[in-house]
């Protein structure tokens, strides 16, 4: 006769046999999971029923491994039932009892198992063992644990100074202006993102809002009906622990809300920098354009300038060649005065 020894309650799921990737939820709402002890083959079972359906009918044997892939979720391979198992807990306290009991029951099966075959191999003659071993199946680690796939989880002179020291401005504030662009296309893909999990949230919000509110409407119903008390006392239990685990689940959400919301905040602020210095950018482009004008004007008077000089200098030589002219004659006209004075 089989007696439950543990129990919990959690969402039940079990994997695509399709794409062996996705997990498929058999339960609408968290379950009892009960370990059961079968004393009569001397067998452990784990057995979850949703209404008068059976979702859960695992014999756990020793080769059977519990995996836990987040804080709050954990799975197993049946090997016999051909599918992977996966339970959802609302708190990781209760993930980490159930895979203690598994571990337990496991190595009790173990056990079980070692005794079954040391009677057998005495009672058993050489033929008959070699009947029994053709028997078996052999059972792979990917057989029964799944394979890594099947183990995931609903993962810029001194005229020019000016104008260098613009560049030099110019270019600073253009790498900041391309560092800042590819920061906004990461925030930018992801505010799309978030977006787009808000939604999806919100609708998971809605459904277990409506959720809450039928639970409340049946544990009412339940305490009208006197003539079972017992049955309403148990249900009005199970109801509850779901209520307090929707509750839980819907004040998870809302905080991821908030976070979600934090993180649009923080992308419009940065897009506002952004554009702020867009238009300083353009401020300093404008500069720098008045400031070649400058230096364009400034390259211009020096250039004129140049000329003039040059033009004085051949002036000077003219006149400088002009005196040196009439010296000459002067020296000449000395010299025959002098002649003309000695002669009288």
């Amino acid at each position: 006769m089989e007696q439950p020894i543990y129990s919990t309650r959690a969402h039940v799921f079990q994997i695509d046999p399709n794409t062996k990737k996705n997990w498929v939820p058999t339960s609408k709402h968290a379950v009892t999971v009960s370990y059961f002890y079968d004393s009569v083959r001397n067998v452990y079972r784990i057995i979850s029923l949703d209404g008068s359906k059976a979702i859960i009918n695992s014999t756990i044997s020793p080769n059977m491994t519990f995996t836990k892939t987040s804080q709050k979720f954990g799975q197993w391979a049946d090997s016999r039932a051909n599918t992977v198992y996966g339970l959802g807990f609302s708190s990781e306290n209760h993930l980490r009892k159930f895979a203690e009991k598994f571990a337990e029951f496991k190595e009790a099966a173990r056990i079980a198992k070692e005794k079954s075959q040391e009677k057998m191999e005495l009672a058993s003659t050489p033929s008959q063992e070699s009947a029994v071993g053709d028997m078996q199946s052999p059972l792979t680690p990917e057989s029964i644990n799944g394979t890594d796939e099947e183990r995931t989880t609903p993962d810029i002179t001194h005229n020019a100074l000016p104008f260098s020291h613009s560049s030099a401005i110019n270019k600073h504030w253009e790498a900041e202006l391309a560092a800042l662009k590819g920061n906004n296309a990461k925030l930018t893909a992801a505010l799309l993102e978030s977006t787009a999990n808000v939604k999806q949230w919100k609708q998971q919000l809605a459904a277990y809002q409506e959720e809450a509110e039928r639970l409340h409407k049946r544990v009412t119903e339940l305490e009208c009906m006197s003539s079972q008390a017992n049955l309403i006392k148990t249900h009005k239990t199970e109801l509850n622990q779901t209520i307090e685990e929707l509750e839980s689940a819907l004040k998870a959400k809302e905080e991821e809300i908030e976070g979600l919301k934090e993180e649009v905040d923080n992308a419009r602020q940065l897009q506002a920098q952004r554009d702020a210095l867009a238009l300083k950018l353009q401020e300093t482009e404008a500069r720098s354009r008045d400031l070649e004008g400058q230096l364009a004007d400034l390259e211009q008077r020096l250039e004129s300038s140049q000329l003039g000089q040059e033009a004085f200098r051949k002036n000077l030589r003219t006149l400088l060649e002009i005196l040196d002219g009439k010296i000459f004659e002067l020296t000449e006209l000395r010299d025959s005065l002098a002649k003309l004075v000695e002669g009288s």
